[in-house]
């Protein structure tokens, strides 16, 4: 449900030209990052270089396009698209399918390391995570990006296969908003193209473009001048500087290039109303957007742009917030609502300041008319200074997190600002000067400066608002006059000054004496320190030197909701929602976070049917305010009647029109034939009615009485001596007592079906789809090398079905296949696969997918390349994840479940697996018999 409330509820970060600023600096152009080494070939291909020791033995390599959908004529519709497919099917050093299976043979996998992307302006291709031990697969990374910028074989019978897939992409994405968008386009970009140029582009031009025109479409557009190379990582930058002029310093300059036109969108006078309908369209959610000119790539490697992007970050934290609060009241026609600068849905070339809103039922024009009123607020009377205070200092907290962390960034998060330098013009100073930067402009700029640019923020005309509405009764579709009416009745209004009702008051009213740590021991394995404390509760402590601004927390105990009456079914249910509302002490959800801006601590609780778990992650700095919080959610957990029934009002409204969107009925009808138990389902409306606060607390409350019951874990950048005197703060003086820990029962109503089942059912819908699910199942004892094989068996598995499914059948455009063992629930052994598929081929792919399934059951249909390209890649995260706190964390937390160490020696066991190991554990696998097949297929018309 929440996934489906914030599809278009984004807030941009790009930046708006606004009204100048007095009283901060202008006219300097900003450094490049001097790690950075960037470089111009004389045929107009430019690099960018970094060294980056982390992870270490890993590299990243990108080839960013200055082209997309925006290039193609409307007969080449979709072709930009096409031709990033193409590159995984043949180029002139790596023909046909190799260059995949040559990459997963060094442990970069296809979907995960390997990818690209095709945009409307711009082509992004990325091979990540590539170890670079080995000189010889640096050279041969940039060989494949060679090949990508000039060396495509584009033969007729790879083209002619990847139309299937590219058609099952367009069937996959063939939904309810798209339609309409796709409708609505033409009216929202009045004489451009960015009216039509989507980029999956047309079945018609999918299906029938002749060769030749791919060939010419690249040969045009894939040129030095419009390309740039990024590697980042553990490479030797003259090395690799040498290697790129030297593969791709041949290629051909193309001085008469066509131009690189940038697709203008025109002003319009009043406002576009784009208003759209469909079956299939699960909500209702409205975009209300005002043009303005973006600024030139050429003007933004300057202070003002700097300058101009905070000022903008802060009117649409501070307006977010305001629509937060507002969203949160039960009386509030909208359940969510947004506000953001970017670019215009599609266009690099305008940006617009948008205010979202989605309603409650069907109450479109007063969700609308409530957003907009917010908006109309801060524009009139603007900010006011305890707003600013916060989120100037959220803002200057979050960059001091990124600037403490800045050596164990990933080098994919390096790569990302050079992409945005050389596609878009963004600046690229550098995580040291930026932080310096900011903590010298932001003091600087003022409320008053600030109120300034809000009021520039709504003018009346170039306006555009996208409403989209479910096709289905009980829903009202206002037409254009009835929208007009509603924003001129609020132009009308007078507005009050919005008034900031915050709070001052501790968190805590009054702590109670420190306990002690009465027993101290060592966990010989991870080298970590157990206290035990007075109140029976236990403290796992391991500090590292990981990741310099970051501790990851957890605390868990045995005994979840399973033991709990059916009386309670509505309320837990519901429990994953409502415990997204918790408040603490005398703060509820939404004052909560005000009380926490410009602290980096973050808390969440979760109640499993097994286990309870509280986690959370916070920089050193913050460390006592995390320890603060932990004690009130023990405490003092605070539910607000207000935000639970708001929260009601609001999944109300998404799950009204569900009926027709058939991928959330697949998950429907899947769980309810796949589970025995009403816990396990989704929620529906007779939950949210059923669902009672106070009932809902109790369990909450109960779940967090005996701290006793809990293990603390901390592991992080700490020292023993800085957190021992918080924990007999704030966790050893916390009711409790020690109890003896047990494993708590399995429910066999709470596992999925057992036996060999199979499925069809059906579901009305516009593009015929079939989807299908296949789980494999069983129990065996937990072990290290098992819960390998276990992983193993489900790549191996999926890289089959990418080459078979996808590839030579052409039947989906995505296909996987995962395996698991767990600790903890029965079943704790699984192979599964999902996905959407053509439904006439619909026996064809559930017989292969369980012909490979009984195939992994004999050695002799195991591959050594197939199972090295696993093991090479498993190898590489284990060694990742020696340096990572999340999975030390996991480690030693998981042994309490199950003795078992599965991190340590991970890489090792990995290297040791054969074929035979991987068949004896498929066949112990499926030979308990419990394999289940559900389909659910279009209904016939």
């Amino acid at each position: 449900m929440k996934k489906l409330r914030t599809v278009l509820l984004t807030a941009g970060v790009a930046v708006a030209a606004l009204p100048a600023l007095a009283a901060t600096p202008t006219g300097k152009t900003l450094p490049t990052d001097p790690a950075v080494r960037i470089g111009r070939l004389d045929n107009g291909l430019t690099y960018y270089i970094q060294k980056h020791d982390y992870p270490k033995g890993q590299a990243d390599f990108f080839i960013a396009q200055n082209v997309g959908a925006i290039q193609e004529e409307d007969s080449q519709r979709g072709l930009a698209h096409f031709l990033e497919h193409m590159c995984f099917n043949g180029t002139e050093h790596f023909p046909g399918n190799s260059l995949i299976g040559w990459l997963e043979s060094v442990g970069v996998k296809f979907g995960q390391n390997l990818n690209a992307a095709t945009y409307v302006d711009r082509t992004v291709y990325n091979l990540s995570n590539v170890p670079t031990a080995r000189t010889g697969v640096q050279d041969s990374c940039l060989l494949i990006l060679r090949d990508w910028a000039d060396g495509l074989t584009l033969s007729p019978d790879e083209i002619d296969a990847e139309r299937k897939v590219i058609h099952e992409e367009w069937r996959q994405g063939n939904n309810g908003m798209q339609r309409i968008v796709e409708g609505l386009l033409p009216k929202m970009y009045p004489g451009s193209k960015y009216g039509y140029r989507l980029p999956i582009g047309t079945l018609e031009v999918i299906d029938n473009f002749p060769y030749k025109v791919l060939r010419d479409y690249y040969e045009k557009w894939y040129r030095p001048d419009l390309q740039a190379i990024m590697v980042v990582g553990d490479i030797d930058p003259d090395r690799i500087e040498g290697k790129i002029r030297e593969l791709f310093g041949p290629i051909a300059a193309q001085p008469n290039g066509a131009p690189l036109v940038r697709e203008a969108v025109p002003d319009t006078k009043g406002t576009i109303y784009a208003i759209g309908k469909d079956k299939e369209m699960p909500y209702t959610i409205m975009e209300l957007m005002f043009k303005r000119d973006a600024t030139p790539n050429s003007l933004k490697n300057s202070i003002e742009y700097i300058r101009d992007s905070y000022v903008n970050n802060m009117i649409s934290n501070m307006l977010n917030s305001r629509l937060k609060d507002m969203t949160s009241k039960p009386e509030s026609p909208a359940s969510e609502g947004s506000a953001g600068y970017g670019n215009y849905f599609l266009s690099s070339t305008k940006d617009a300041f948008t205010l979202s809103a989605l309603p409650k039922g069907d109450n479109a024009l007063n969700a609308l008319a409530a957003v907009y009123r917010e908006g109309l607020r801060a524009v009139r009377h603007g900010f006011t200074q305890a707003e600013y205070d916060r989120a100037r200092s959220e803002f200057l907290s979050r960059l001091e997190r990124n600037y403490t962390n800045r050596a164990t960034r990933t080098s994919t998060a390096i790569v990302g600002p050079m992409v945005e330098h050389f596609t878009k013009g963004e600046p690229l100073p550098g995580i040291e000067a930026t932080y310096a930067m900011m903590n010298m402009l932001a003091p600087q700029i003022t409320l008053e400066q600030i109120n300034k640019v809000a009021a520039t923020l709504m003018p009346v005309d170039n306006r555009v608002l996208l409403a989209a509405f479910p096709d289905k009764e009980g829903v009202t579709v206002p037409d254009s006059a009835q929208f007009a009416a509603t924003l001129a009745a609020v132009d009308a209004e007078k507005i009050e000054a919005y008034v900031d009702n915050v709070k001052n008051e501790p968190l805590i009213a009054k702590l109670p004496a420190p306990g002690k740590i009465v027993a101290t021991a060592t966990d010989p394995l991870y080298g970590a320190t157990v206290w035990t404390l007075s109140n029976g509760a236990k403290v796992v402590a391991r500090p590292t030197d990981f990741k310099a601004g970051e501790i990851i927390f957890n605390a868990r105990a045995m005994g979840g909701t399973s033991t709990l009456s059916d009386s309670l079914n509505n309320e837990l249910r519901y429990l994953d929602e409502t415990l997204g509302l918790l408040g603490m002490g005398p703060y509820d959800k939404a004052g909560l976070n005000k009380y926490l801006a410009g602290k980096q601590a973050m808390l969440s609780l979760s109640l499993s049917s097994y286990t309870r778990d509280l986690r959370g992650n916070v920089v050193p700095r913050d460390l006592p305010v995390l320890m603060e919080m932990i004690h009130a959610m023990f405490t003092a957990p605070t539910l607000s009647a207000d935000e639970f029934e708001a929260s009601k009002h609001t999944n109300r409204s998404v799950l009204a029109n569900q009926g027709a969107d058939p991928r959330y009925q697949f998950g429907v009808k899947r769980n309810k034939y796949m589970y025995a138990s009403e816990r396990a389902q989704d929620v529906d409306l007779a939950v949210i009615e059923g669902a009672d606060r106070e009932k809902s607390l109790d369990i909450i409350k109960d779940a967090m009485s005996n701290a006793g019951e809990y293990t603390f874990y901390f592991v992080g950048s700490f020292t023993l001596d800085e957190l021992k005197p918080l924990v007999e703060k704030y966790i050893a003086n916390l009711p409790g007592h020690a109890v003896a820990e047990a494993m708590p029962t399995q429910l066999p109503e709470l596992a999925p079906r057992r036996g060999n089942n199979k499925m069809i059912e059906e579901q009305a819908m516009d593009t015929p789809t079939t989807f299908a699910y296949i789980l494999v199942s069983g129990d065996m004892p937990f072990t290290a090398r098992d819960q390998k094989l276990a992983s193993i068996a489900g790549q191996i598995l999926s890289a089959r079905l990418i080459k078979i499914v996808r590839e030579e059948l052409g039947a989906v455009y995505s296909i996987s296949a995962r395996g698991g063992m767990g600790r903890l629930t029965s079943p704790n052994a699984t192979l599964y696969t999902a996905f959407p598929m053509k439904p006439e081929m619909r026996d064809t792919v559930i017989n292969v997918i369980n012909e490979q399934i009984d195939l992994l059951t004999d050695p002799a249909n195991i591959t050594a390349e197939e199972l090295n390209k696993v093991k090479e890649f498993m190898v590489k995260t284990a060694d990742e994840s020696m340096r990572r706190n999340g999975a030390m964390l996991d480690a030693i937390q998981g042994y309490q479940l199950a003795p078992v160490d599965t991190y340590l020696n991970a890489a090792s066991v990995v290297k040791s697996i054969t074929a035979a190991d991987v068949a004896d554990y498929m066949k112990r696998l499926t030979s308990q018999g419990h394999r289940t097949v559900y389909i659910m297929d279009p209904a016939k018309k």
